[in-house]
């Protein structure tokens, strides 16, 4: 693959790259760069968290070393439950990150707690607390703390112990969602103070939940690996997908993030009279054919939902072996 090929692969669907042109120099100059997502074990894994594994596919194509760090001590920092809970979770999510796609072989998983409560990595952690003041470690934790309002100082730890993961993973670019971005800036202006090279930062979307707003578990307004083909297109058929609007639309968001990048094309299967079938092989046409209202979203959801249960289901039939309903 050549080096343009590579970047327009890497930067596709996402929001940002700090920055590009380190981006080019760095695959200009090592063969084999790291990049890494880091993961709070949880119970559900749905499309929400697999854009940050799609592009660890498509850093993957570009030839890169893969690390999922399953954040098990960030968890718990997070008060996401006990050890023995969030260890017992960390396993059933790395079975289900390769269940639906990562090769093992190709991919290191790693546990925070295999190294985090290393003596290097505890003084590094106060070294960084030293030249970070208590509202930089606010802001940075504001996007993934469980609690905003009142925070624990566990949690005023977290971003601390992010930054230094890059390191101590020896990362070269570092991926997340855009809530993220605060704590990979800390990141990268305090780990060169620390002796520490900065990251590279790829941040993914955030994708809004099936009725337009924000995911949330327990409105169940997210696609599940465990759904069923029935659930999966009932979901679909429900959501939120307003005429002609292309911005903020959750299921424009699924074609471009997950049907497009994977299957390169959607056909649409109508009837006739209502136009008869077509095949769209790029997504700017299938956008601009929406907009024009010239797709209905009725029809554009029952196709959505065709190709998003053949995408998943060789991993839901996985996690029916390994995680019992």
């Amino acid at each position: 693959m050549e080096l343009e090929e590579k970047i327009a692969l890497i930067t596709r669907n996402t929001e940002e790259v700090i920055t590009v042109e380190e981006l080019r120099q760095l695959l200009e100059t090592k063969d084999r760069p790291r990049a890494y997502v880091g993961y709070e074990p949880s119970g559900d894994i749905h499309l929400g968290h697999l854009i940050t594994v799609n592009k660890l596919k498509d850093l993957q194509k570009a030839g890169f070393e893969i690390v999922v760090l399953l954040a098990d001590i960030h968890a718990y920092l997070n008060e996401k439950g006990s050890f023995e809970e969030i260890r017992e979770l960390a396993e059933r999510n790395m079975k289900t990150f390769i269940a639906y796609g990562l090769k093992k072989e190709k991919t290191q998983f790693v546990l925070g707690s295999d190294y985090q409560l290393n003596r290097d990595y505890v003084l590094d952690v106060l070294r960084l607390a030293r030249i970070t003041t208590l509202n930089r470690a606010r802001r940075s934790m504001d996007e993934v703390s469980r609690r905003k309002e009142d925070p624990m100082v566990s949690q005023m730890i977290y971003p601390l112990m992010q930054a230094l993961d890059i390191a101590y993973l020896k990362i070269d670019v570092a991926v997340g969602g855009i809530d993220q971005r605060k704590i990979h800036m800390l990141a990268r202006e305090n780990l060169p103070v620390l002796g520490y090279k900065a990251p590279i930062c790829i941040h993914t979307p955030i994708i809004a939940g099936l009725d337009g707003e924000k995911m949330s578990k327990s409105k169940r307004n997210y696609i599940s690996l465990r759904d069923s083909a029935e659930e999966l297109e009932r979901k679909i058929m429900k959501a939120y997908c307003p005429q002609g609007t292309v911005d903020g639309n959750p299921i424009i968001d699924l074609v471009k993030h997950y049907v497009f990048p994977y299957f390169g094309k959607l056909k649409i299967e109508r009837d006739s009279k209502f136009g008869g079938d077509v095949e769209y092989e790029s997504l700017d046409s299938l956008l601009q054919d929406f907009k024009e209202m010239k797709l209905h979203p009725m029809d554009l959801k029952r196709a959505v939902a065709k190709y998003l249960n053949e995408l998943i289901d060789d991993a839901r039939k996985e996690l029916t072996k390994i995680e019992p309903s």
